[in-house]
């Protein structure tokens, strides 16, 4: 078993620990816009995604949800809603909040509006490898206390996900410097810093929706989006963006969350078995990505994209001063930052 399982093991128990005394959400089964699952579980968890049915995590969960349900003898299954079925990102945070869905993955950044401190995993060029990032975000002595942070609020984050290495792509032409970016619009994610992050590499970021994107670049309200390889090509945006430079900004994590309540109603034994399929979800996720994106780069291509290196250094130098004013607003910011930066060295 890798160091990973017992880390999220630790996470999961303390949380339950934490919100023992809890009373958000019902706990209760949600039937999601009324629909019937196809599980014959006695108790299906809904989580919703933002991505379609070939991202390794949708891929990961789904699985989880098969050995969950077989190790729970048919008492918890997971049922993943893909491509923004039960919403846009943003939406699920508070359809989990309020206990209509049980659990959601979402994007780091996203966070940030809850709690300005998950900043300190969202920052550009954090992360070395992803093998960093996932022994690092799963690891209960850096992360325990940030991901209970919001407990009182309805969401308590079970685990990250590697999220991918993001870059930007472009309808117009390549990029290389900052330079190229000036004037243009490109998508973000819904996040301050993102939007602060573009504003320095030399665009404009535009908050929204990934099922909007396509339309929105085809139409010419954008110019482009960010994103990593296998988004890129998974939702077909070479057709409308041919131009993918490889500034690799950000990798920042995906969290699933969960409604307190949820982990509080489940019994001792389905809380191992819970702990157990988690932390294989997130090594198998890993496993996949590293398989997926070199066939999505050569799908990209085959559909017309082209692929170049910019002047890293020169977008590095850029968002300096965005990360060492994050890093200076808060000591807890700080001090998370450091924990993860130290732990690659």
């Amino acid at each position: 078993m890798s160091a990973t399982a017992p880390r999220i093991a630790a996470l999961v128990g303390a949380a339950v620990l934490t919100v023992s005394g809890c009373s958000a959400g019902t706990g209760s089964p949600a039937t999601a816009g009324g629909e019937e699952s196809g599980s014959s579980a006695d108790r299906v968890l809904r989580v919703a995604f933002n991505q379609p049915e070939d991202h390794p995590q949708y891929i990961a969960l789904d699985r989880m949800g098969d050995r969950l349900a077989e190790s729970t003898d048919g008492a918890l299954d997971l049922e993943v809603y893909p491509n923004e079925t039960l919403g846009a990102q943003r939406e699920t945070v508070e359809l989990v909040q309020a206990g209509t869905i049980d659990m959601a993955l979402v994007a780091g950044p996203l966070l940030e509006n809850f709690n300005p401190d998950f900043v300190a995993f969202n920052l550009p060029f954090t992360f070395t490898s992803q093998e960093h990032q996932r022994e690092t975000l799963n690891d209960p002595e850096i992360v325990s206390e940030l991901y209970s942070s919001l407990d009182d609020e309805g969401i308590h984050v079970l685990g990250a996900f590697h999220g991918g290495v993001r870059s930007v792509y472009t309808s117009y032409g390549p990029v290389t410097t900052p330079e190229d970016l000036a004037g243009k619009k490109i998508r973000v994610i819904e996040s301050d810093t993102n939007i602060e992050m573009l504003r320095l590499m030399g665009g404009t970021g535009t908050p929204m929706g990934q099922g909007e994107v396509y339309t929105a670049i085809q139409s010419g309200v954008l110019d482009g989006a960010e994103n990593n390889p296998l988004v890129y090509s998974g939702l077909k945006h070479a057709e409308i963006a041919p131009y993918y430079s490889y500034t690799k900004h950000l990798m920042f994590p995906d969290y699933l969350i969960v409604n307190p309540s949820v982990l509080e109603s489940f019994t001792d034994s389905q809380l191992e078995a819970f702990q157990e399929e988690l932390a294989a979800a997130v090594e198998e996720e890993g496993q996949l990505w590293e398989e997926q994106v070199s066939e999505a780069v050569a799908a990209a291509e085959a559909a017309g994209a082209q692929f170049n290196d910019v002047d890293e250094e020169a977008f590095r130098a850029a968002i300096e001063p965005l990360v060492e004013e994050q890093l200076s607003r808060s000591d807890t910011v700080r001090a998370l930052h450091e924990q993860v930066v130290a732990a690659a060295e």
